[in-house]
């Protein structure tokens, strides 16, 4: 439910309700999703921390609450500073959630759990921007109050969690997990730039996906929910496999390929294609996608110290959320002053190079990884 209505709130209904409804630029609408992963990603070391100490339902309550009010008030933002704010404390919410799943996935078959992990997220988070843009048709008061309802759901599923559960953690003095959890980061240094990188260039593309869906592709709100459906469900049927094969077959090339693919594709959407080619790209831009994601995260777990998962979460989903609160900002920026398939062309090379920096680093450098691979 919380990715549900995330999806629906971040890739539609921010960016439509904005633009249409209150005739924001994409730029104010890029810097209230960049205010939404900003709260996200400043609480996610907090959040790993705290999980040491408190109830897990405490925290997960606590943030789904601030989220239920974030969202209501997006229905009554109707100036940029309100706007902004009501999805910077949106953001509260996601930080705990997904913490805390994280510290659940076990050493072994990393790739395959976080492949389960994923198809479990992307449910939500594909199933969220279909039914909104579908919603968005019939008006934007009812597409408004079915994500205020999703989020009173999600809060009121969160009273079920155990009072007493906590992260499956032990304890230990803070100091040392910093210690411990920076001797983990120095190692993993090759892996920071594409870390940024990555969630840099799909940050950047959140604010103007369905205004370059409608002026450029010359797609209605259905066939853009069809071309989201296609992505997302091919994502969705692609992880568990793809997390199976990453682990048998070795993390380095499902990123280096996964990456390439997912660069090619969005260049391709560029280039004005048919709507039946259109939704090809998606195809392979689901698929590419349902690559690198377990791979990717499945490689992070490597580096989670196993009596620290929430603040090593906490910690790397911290690093990693750089570039997704700077991307939406730097999109809508370059939208407003260039246009949308500007951003998806300068997104699609970002792919591309993040593909080349993975190809030049032998197996060694990737902690967890086979080392019986070739390099």
């Amino acid at each position: 439910m919380v990715e549900f209505v995330r999806g629906a709130a971040l890739i539609s209904f921010l960016p439509i309700y904005g633009k249409n409804t209150l005739g924001l630029d994409l730029d104010v609408i890029g810097v209230a999703i960049t205010a939404h992963y900003l709260v996200d990603t400043a609480l996610k070391l907090g959040i790993g921390y705290l999980m040491h100490r408190f109830a897990v339902r405490t925290l997960i309550n606590g943030g789904l609450l601030a989220s239920l009010i974030g969202v209501f008030l997006l229905g009554y933002a109707d100036v940029p500073w309100l706007f902004i704010a009501a999805s910077g404390l949106y953001g509260l919410g996601i930080s705990p959630i997904w913490i805390y799943c994280l510290t659940k996935v076990k050493e072994e078959g990393r790739g395959a759990q976080m492949g389960f992990l994923y198809t479990i997220w992307l449910v939500g988070l594909g199933a969220g921007p279909v039914v909104m843009n579908l919603l968005l048709e019939r008006g934007a008061s009812l597409s408004y109050w079915v994500m205020v309802l999703g989020s009173a759901a999600a809060w009121l599923l969160s009273f079920l969690i155990p009072a007493e559960s906590r992260a499956d953690v032990e304890t230990v003095p803070f100091r040392r997990q910093l210690a411990v959890l920076g001797s983990r980061l120095n190692e993993m240094k090759p892996l920071l730039p594409g870390m940024v990188m990555q969630t840099l260039a799909a940050g950047m593309l959140q604010p103007i996906l369905p205004s370059f869906a409608k002026d450029h592709l010359g797609m209605s709100p259905t066939q853009y929910s069809i071309l989201l459906f296609i992505g997302g469900g091919c994502t969705v049927a692609g992880l568990i496999p793809m997390g199976r094969f990453s682990d048998s077959f070795g993390k380095k090339w499902f990123l280096v390929a996964g990456f390439l693919i997912f660069g090619v594709a969005l260049y391709g959407l560029t280039l004005h294609p048919v709507l039946g080619l259109a939704l090809a790209w998606a195809l392979v831009l689901g698929l590419s996608y349902a690559a690198v994601l377990p791979a990717w995260n499945s490689l992070l777990a490597a580096y989670v110290p196993p009596g620290q998962k929430g603040l090593g979460w906490g910690v790397l989903s911290t690093v990693e959320g750089i570039g997704g609160l700077l991307g939406p900002g730097i999109g809508g920026l370059i939208a407003t002053a260039n246009g949308e398939p500007y951003v998806v062309v300068v997104a699609a090379a970002i792919f591309a190079v993040i593909s080349f920096i993975y190809l030049l680093f032998p197996f060694r450098l990737f902690r967890g990884e086979n080392p019986a691979q070739p390099s």
